[in-house]
C-alpha cells in the first residue's frame, strides 16, 4: 500500500504522514516507522530533515515510551543539521524523560540543553518545574522559578506559578504558597481558577477556613476566569463537619452562577451517608431525579455500600434491585458486597424459621 501511495503523491499529506507514524510506533515497530521518515521525498513531502516532520517522529516515539531511542535518534542528527538551537525538539525529549517520571534523566538533558547554549522557553521550564514538583524536589523547581522572573525574556507564566503553588501546598508549605500568590499577582501574572482551587483544597485541608472564604470572595472579585466552579465548592463540601452546613454552601454556589452538577449531588449523597442522615439523603436524591442529574451508576453505589456499612442490609438490597432494573450495571465491588449480603439475609431468614419452629414446639 505504501508503495502505491509514493507512486500516487496526492494521497499523502503531512497529516496522512502523522497518522502512519503513529501506527508504526504505536505497534512499537521503531525501524518501519523511521524508514516511512526516511522515504518523505518519495510520497512528495519535504526531505527528511524538515524540523517540523522530524519533531513529529519524535513525538510519537516519545509519546509510546520510546524516549531513549528517540534521544539517540535526535543525537545523530544533532550537529550536522543544526538542531542543537532548535529548543522545540529539545522540549520534545525533555518533555519524554518527564512523563516517565524519569527526573534523573530530565535533568541530564536539561544540563545538555545548556551545554549547547540553546536558550529554555516557557515550555521547556514549564515541563521541567512540573516534574520535579511532582517528584517532590521543590529545591531544583524553586530555584528555576526564582531564576525566571529575573529573565525578562522569559518570565513565569500562571501555568508554572500553579505548578510551584502546588507543589509548596503539598509539602504543607502553606506560607510560602501563599507568598508566590502574591508575588505573582504583584509582578503582572494573573492567577486563574486553578491557582485559588489549589489554595483552597490544600487550606480546607489544615481548616483555615477564614483564608479560605477570603479567596473565595477574591475570586468573586476578579470574576472572569476566576469565578468559583464546582471543584471550588466541591473542596468547600469536603471541609464541612455537619448536615446542616450543607445547605449554606450550595446557597452561596448558586448565587454565584454555578451549575448543580452530578458530581457535587453525588459528593453531597456521600457526605449525608458519612454523617448517616437519612433525611439529607432523600431529598437530596428527589432533587437529583427531579432535575435530571442522575442518580448514576457513582450514586447507586453510594447507597448501597453507605446502607449496608450503617446496617441497612434490605435498603441496600432496594436500591440494587432499583439500579438493575434501569439497566445500570453495578461495579464488582458491589456486586461481591450483594452476593454476600444474599447470604447474609438466607442464613437469616432460616434462623428465624428455625427459631419459629422452636417456639412451637
Amino acid at each position: 500500500m505504501l508503495d502505491e501511495m509514493s507512486q500516487r503523491k496526492e494521497f499523502i499529506n503531512e497529516e496522512t504522514f502523522s497518522i502512519l507514524i503513529r501506527r508504526f510506533v504505536a505497534a512499537h515497530k521503531l525501524e518501519e516507522a523511521i524508514n516511512i521518515f526516511y522515504r518523505r521525498v518519495e510520497f512528495g513531502l519535504d526531505n527528511e530533515l524538515d524540523s517540523e516532520a522530524f519533531r513529529t517522529l519524535l513525538m510519537w516515539m516519545c509519546r509510546y515510551k520510546h524516549v531513549e531511542e528517540a534521544e539517540t535518534l535526535f543525537h545523530r542528527y544533532l550537529n550536522k543539521f543544526g538542531f542543537c538551537r532548535d529548543i522545540k525538539t529539545w522540549n520534545v525529549i525533555l518533555n519524554g524523560w518527564c512523563v516517565l517520571g524519569n527526573t534523573h534523566e530530565a535533568k541530564r538533558l536539561w544540563k545538555d540543553i545548556i551545554a549547547y547554549k540553546c536558550k529554555p522557553d516557557v515550555f521547556t521550564y514549564a515541563t521541567f518545574i512540573k516534574a520535579m514538583t511532582k517528584k517532590g524536589k521543590l529545591g531544583t523547581a524553586l530555584k528555576l522559578f526564582n531564576g525566571m522572573w529575573k529573565d525578562e525574556s522569559c518570565k513565569p507564566n500562571v501555568v508554572i506559578c500553579n505548578c510551584v503553588i502546588d507543589g509548596l501546598c503539598f509539602k504543607k508549605r502553606i506560607p510560602e504558597a501563599l507568598q508566590v500568590f502574591h508575588d505573582m499577582k504583584e509582578r503582572g501574572c494573573l492567577p486563574n481558577v486553578a491557582t485559588y482551587n489549589s489554595l483552597i483544597k490544600h487550606l480546607c485541608k489544615i481548616r483555615r477556613m477564614e483564608k479560605v472564604y477570603e479567596l473565595v470572595e477574591d475570586m468573586k472579585r476578579r470574576s472572569g476566569d476566576c469565578l468559583p466552579n464546582g471543584v471550588t465548592y466541591s473542596y468547600l463540601l469536603q471541609s464541612l463537619k455537619a448536615p446542616e452546613e450543607v445547605p449554606t454552601v450550595l446557597e452561596r454556589m448558586e448565587r454565584n452562577g454555578c451549575a448543580m452538577s452530578d458530581d457535587i449531588c453525588n459528593l453531597v449523597l456521600r457526605l449525608y451517608m458519612k454523617w448517616d442522615d437519612l433525611d439529607g439523603l432523600r431529598k437530596t436524591w428527589d432533587e437529583m431525579e427531579r432535575n435530571g442529574l442522575g442518580p448514576d451508576r457513582r450514586s447507586y453505589t453510594i447507597m448501597i455500600h453507605g446502607h449496608y456499612e450503617n446496617g441497612r442490609t434490605k435498603d441496600a438490597m432496594r436500591y440494587f434491585r432499583e439500579m438493575t432494573s434501569k439497566g445500570i450495571v453495578p461495579e464488582p465491588r458491589t456486586e461481591k458486597l450483594v452476593i454476600s449480603m444474599n447470604g447474609q439475609l438466607k442464613e437469616r431468614t432460616e434462623k428465624q424459621g428455625v427459631e419459629v419452629e422452636a417456639s412451637n414446639v
